[in-house]
């Protein structure tokens, strides 16, 4: 059975979406970029994951393109600088990037990290986008769990409706407070570089033994097996980046991956789960 993710308003969506960091920064890259997003969509990945900074509005762009005469069939998010996240400013931010994007609205809207603007501004932001019809829902991107408790604890906090943070086997530090709060909260969490940006990031997850061993014993790609430990929570969707048709239609099987609590064991001895408070890793 597929893994969903229940956003606010009872929302499901596949726990694996479609991300696009990188994406529109090389133009002869364009038409394959434009192929996977829109191959994903045939999948069923409804979710698209980019932002203002990626490519400097590029991926936007790549996006837009892909979702000519499919708006509908996409599940649209984008992300605000820190800096641009003022009353004024994220007006005027969005109004950029629905253009790129060419849609008049966006299912959800980040504020792609904590900056020096106050939250309160930025919630004012929000609820000012929202009754405009510019998006539908608004969220957070790597707050970590102090952050988390002082937006809860402004006055329309609990609108939030996600946190998008890092999270992938090398990097388990939410599991120890960030998830569980979260979590009791009703509110999903977004994985971005679920796969560790293709293992570069800590350690060379895609050559480890025990991975690759699990991996061949279930007939998937390591890959999978990473998007498949992800999603293995309920609450968590995996945002993971894929350039081609090949790699889409992976992501997308692994939305179908179950591993047993043997593997699992496996895993844990392997890459143990957090025993204290980590900082929240950022990239």
């Amino acid at each position: 059975m597929t893994r969903t993710v229940i956003f606010s308003e009872d929302c499901p969506l596949p726990a694996i979406g479609q991300g696009t960091w990188y994406m529109g920064e090389d133009a002869m890259q364009r038409r394959t970029e434009v192929a996977a997003l829109q191959h994903g969509l045939d999948l069923g990945l409804r979710v698209i994951d980019t932002a203002e900074m990626y490519a400097d509005g590029g991926a936007e762009e790549v996006v837009g393109e892909a979702l000519q005469g499919r708006r509908e069939q996409a599940w649209l998010v984008s992300k605000v600088y820190p800096w641009n996240a003022s009353a004024t400013d994220a007006t005027e931010a969005c109004e950029r990037s629905l253009r790129r994007l060419k849609t008049d609205y966006l299912d959800l809207y980040l504020l792609h990290w904590r900056g020096n603007v106050p939250l309160e501004e930025t919630l004012r932001a929000m609820t000012l986008l929202q009754q405009a019809g510019k998006i539908r829902r608004w969220g957070v991107s790597n707050f970590d769990t102090e952050d988390m408790n002082e937006l809860l604890a402004e006055e329309g906090g609990e609108a939030c409706a996600t946190n998008q943070v890092l999270y992938h086997l090398a990097s388990r530090g939410i599991e120890f407070d960030l998830l569980p709060a979260c979590r009791q909260r009703n509110m999903p969490v977004m994985a971005y570089s679920p796969l560790a940006q293709a293992g570069r990031l800590r350690r060379d997850l895609m050559n480890h033994p025990v991975l690759n061993q699990i991996a061949s014993r279930k007939a998937i790609t390591v890959a999978q097996l990473l998007l498949a430990w992800v999603i293995r929570k309920e609450g968590v969707m995996a945002i993971p980046k894929a350039g081609s048709r090949q790699h889409v239609a992976e992501n997308a099987a692994a939305l179908d991956v179950i591993l047993t609590s043997e593997e699992q064991a496996l895993i844990n001895q392997a890459f143990p789960p957090p025993e204290r408070k980590f900082p929240l890793d950022v990239i």
